[in-house]
């Protein structure tokens, strides 16, 4: 299934990659194991982080593929769960980026933005209900549009994945 990327104008101080790693042969073999149903049908509705998407009031709901539905099993011990998904709408050959909210241009890794060579999404969320059968998982919230591929799901351990004490300087939470 090809996916469609919308054209996004550089701003300044932009820059692009000399390729399009879109348009490079795939070395990783991953695999799309679900997708996720939100209410975001538009880039310009969708919240740009987990923190608004909860402000909403909205659920979503992820669905795994019947292959990879046993791997479920165990994952209701977790309240809440690490999904990664791959942002398939964002462009990939954005290396430095000037986020209308910033000063100046920062360089991809830096910033949190769905634009990256590799556009793989990382969302904690609440898990409300698991269905392993049918491979459901109701979610709290998501800040991806509907349909969103999910690579992987992890359970999320708040003694090791929490770090309090971290912080990103110059950076005010949002």
């Amino acid at each position: 299934m090809t996916q469609t990327r919308e054209r996004f104008e550089a701003r300044e101080g932009e820059r692009r990659l000399d390729q399009d790693p879109a348009t490079m042969p795939p070395d990783g073999g991953i695999v799309f194991i679900g997708r996720i149903a939100s209410p975001w049908i538009t880039r310009e509705s969708c919240p740009k982080n987990m923190r608004a998407a909860r402000e909403t009031g909205q659920r979503a709901v992820l669905t795994i593929d019947a292959p990879y539905r046993d791997g479920l099993r165990g994952l209701e011990r977790a309240s809440h769960v690490v999904i990664l998904s791959w942002l398939h709408h964002a462009p990939r050959n954005l290396i430095v980026q000037n986020p209308r909210h910033a000063a100046e241009a920062k360089g991809v890794f830096g910033l949190r933005s769905p634009a990256r060579p590799n556009p793989v999404g990382l969302h904690v969320a609440k898990l409300v209900t698991l269905d392993i059968g049918a491979g459901r998982i109701d979610l709290d919230a998501i800040d991806v549009l509907d349909g969103t591929p999910v690579i992987d799901i992890k359970p999320y351990f708040a003694s090791t994945d929490a770090i309090p004490e971290a912080t990103v300087e110059g950076r005010e939470e949002r």
